[in-house]
């Protein structure tokens, strides 16, 4: 058994290295622990966006996953109770370059790091986060621990082991751990300065959305445009969807590999396909449309996360910058007769966007929802509605 016990910096001031990120290969990184005390085993990714970081910490889709912020001033605006995607958090843990300041921000509520022990997160700051993303993009997401000690005691055996044991996401179906495990219904609209969030009280069209661990702000956009959502868990047979009698069906983001929440998603998503429902979706949503189309996903060697991703429409030439979080992607080749690439990355080229030929059904790889991130997909909504529309 190899333990270690981190020892003070020179001169004897510093404070003692309360915590370790341990990969899969052996690999170890000491720095300050912040957050929760214990230890968590995930996917270790990096994100690349400079705000939003609890709406980040709080998106279901990154359910088994260690985020590394590359920013390295993660904290420095505080936390407040608004800015949340799910009440859980989904996230495993996360890494920081810089230690936590005071809030500065006239939202705050509460410094991030009690945040951070309310919602049982463990963290990790002082690392070289460029670093670890270098690792990261040259080698691919390793799988690692994240161990929070005040005594700065580890089981570095014990933590690599850990590391290594665990199965990792290719294979893994989370859809139903992040999902809600009742019908409930959504009128929640979204944020205004001045205003907050508000409510829509005078829907047109009613949507029912599948929650493969659906992000709030999504339920807001969808609120915000004109819906009455009723929300339906991931495990919903096609007749717990149709007795509602939607306009349409929204599919939306979540975590975990495609194929294995396919199991049980993909023949209700073929049969809301057949009737003609008009139909959207997002994320993991995407790729079951994807998916029961008879397309194909992968595990991506570098997964898209952070709100500075350049999309292109190749309909109109259009390009979105826009907020992406995603480790799987359907493969362009051999898509089915009847789906068309309708959007494409311009990082590296990949599959970001399908539309269905004479069907009222499309898909977007990206977050629309713009949380955190620039509004340059907004429009989606829109056109859902317009679908909606033009079928009733």
């Amino acid at each position: 058994m190899s333990l270690t016990s981190a020892t003070p910096e020179t001169g004897g001031t510093a404070p003692r290295k309360s915590a370790v990120l341990v990969l899969d290969d052996g690999t170890v990184y000491h720095g300050a622990g912040i957050g929760a005390v214990g230890d968590a085993v995930g996917e270790v990714c990096f994100n690349t966006s400079m705000t939003g970081y609890q709406e980040i910490l709080t998106d279901p889709s990154y359910a088994g996953q260690i985020i590394t912020f590359t920013f390295p001033h993660i904290g420095n605006v505080g936390a407040n109770p608004e800015d949340v995607e799910t009440t859980t958090s989904a996230a495993r843990g996360l890494v920081l370059r810089c230690d936590i300041t005071e809030p500065s921000n006239w939202r705050a509520s509460r410094d991030l790091d009690d945040w951070l022990k309310a919602r049982d997160l463990i963290g990790i700051s002082g690392l070289d986060t460029r670093a670890l993303t270098r690792r990261i993009r040259d080698r691919g997401a390793p799988k690692g621990v994240v161990a929070h000690a005040p005594d700065g005691r580890f089981d570095l055996d014990a933590l690599t082991a850990k590391a290594r044991d665990w199965p990792g996401l290719e294979g893994m179906d989370l859809a139903r751990t992040v999902s809600a495990t009742q019908t409930y219904s959504w009128d929640e609209t979204t944020w205004t300065l001045g205003r907050g969030y508000g409510r829509q009280e005078a829907p047109t069209r009613h949507v029912v959305a599948v929650d493969y661990g659906v992000k709030r702000n999504i339920l807001r956009c969808l609120a915000a445009a004109g819906c009455r959502v009723t929300v339906v868990p991931a495990t919903a047979t096609f007749d717990d969807i149709m007795r509602h009698e939607p306009d349409g069906v929204f599919l939306s983001n979540g975590p975990g590999d495609p194929v294995a929440t396919g199991e049980y998603a993909v023949p209700v998503i073929r049969r809301i396909m057949d009737r003609g429902v008009p139909t959207f979706g997002i994320c993991l949503g995407h790729q079951m449309l994807a998916l029961a189309a008879g397309a194909k996903t992968r595990k991506m060697h570098l997964g898209h996360r952070g709100a500075n991703q350049p999309v292109k429409d190749l309909a109109t030439g259009k390009v979105e910058i826009t907020s992406q979080n995603h480790g799987f992607v359907v493969e362009s080749e051999g898509l089915p007769a009847g789906v068309t690439v309708s959007h494409v990355s311009l990082f590296d080229g990949s599959l970001e966007g399908l539309r269905f030929e004479g069907k009222p059904i499309f898909s977007v790889q990206y977050h629309p929802e713009a949380s955190p991130g620039p509004e340059d997909s907004h429009y989606l909504f829109q056109r859902f509605m317009e679908l909606i529309d033009s079928d009733a």
